[in-house]
């Protein structure tokens, strides 16, 4: 319902936590697909692939949120951000093991190509443009 409203905004829009999908239901779900298509859809559309620790149902491995994050980041290189949400504020169940949600990177960006846009390049681009 939000689809409409999100793209008459003039500015750039930053989704937490990949819009928070229902891994569940995987990535080829309609939910997950219809924000791949908002974000196909515009330009000004960027997202965390962060908080794996939020949306897992196998914790601590998190393998269930990579197909999500990982989808992302290869299709919209430019305009995803990596994030741990640490201090963690509101979980409820654990607090995860940062190093374990670092390890997650290279799951999700493969390359060093991608590492680079998901770590340095993007969050340049997003927070201090030139």
């Amino acid at each position: 319902d939000l689809i409409p409203f999100l793209n008459e905004l003039n500015t750039t829009i930053v989704v937490d936590h990949m819009g928070r999908p229902d891994v569940a239901k995987g990535v080829d779900h309609p939910d997950f697909q219809r924000f791949i298509q908002l974000m196909r859809d515009n330009d000004k559309v960027w997202t965390k692939v962060s908080c794996p620790e939020r949306l897992t149902l196998t914790q601590p491995d998190y393998s269930d949120v990579v197909p999500f994050a990982r989808t992302l980041v290869e299709q919209f290189p430019d305009r995803v951000l990596w994030g741990t949400d640490w201090p963690h504020p509101n979980m409820k169940s654990h607090v995860p093991d940062d190093g374990k949600l670092v390890d997650v990177i290279p799951q999700i960006a493969p390359t060093a190509e991608l590492q680079q846009k998901l770590l340095v390049d993007n969050p340049t681009r997003l927070y201090w443009p030139k």
